[in-house]
């Protein structure tokens, strides 16, 4: 995550990540010997997930990596029934351009905005909750 400031600036919310990856499902995208990058799966209900980090390193960023671990990890909750996977995410109102790129690439892999919301982040970082129907 140190490898990606643009993404995971914050140190709190870092380390909230990284603890949050020792106890929840996690799955890493390796190339060789490096470890390029990763995704963290947390349940919320029967029905729902959500991926709760997501990072690729960026010399990996448009090479697959993380239409792979999206992929690996809905085809891991779907295994347990779950039809809704969820990712929060910085929000339209936001100028910053590293999170029009994130929301880009979910929108690419099917998943729609569902409500822009300064309830979980605070006024200065608006928190778009995007949804995607699995399965």
């Amino acid at each position: 995550m140190r490898a990606l400031p643009e993404w995971f600036g914050l140190e709190e919310s870092l380390l909230e990540y990284v603890e949050a990856a020792r106890t929840l499902p996690t799955l890493i995208a390796s190339e060789a010997t490096r470890d390029v990058g990763f995704l963290t799966i947390k349940q919320h209900t029967a029905g729902s997930a959500e991926i709760l980090a997501m990072g690729v390193l960026p010399d990996r960023h448009r090479h697959g990596v993380g239409r792979e671990l999206l992929e690996a990890a809905a085809a891991q909750v779907t295994a347990n029934e779950t039809r809704l996977l969820q990712v929060k995410t910085l929000g339209p109102s936001h100028p910053d351009v590293y999170y029009a790129r994130t929301r880009s690439f979910y929108e690419a892999l099917g998943f729609i905005g569902l409500e822009e919301t300064t309830a979980f982040w605070g006024e200065a970082n608006p928190c778009l909750i995007m949804v995607k129907a699995l399965g």
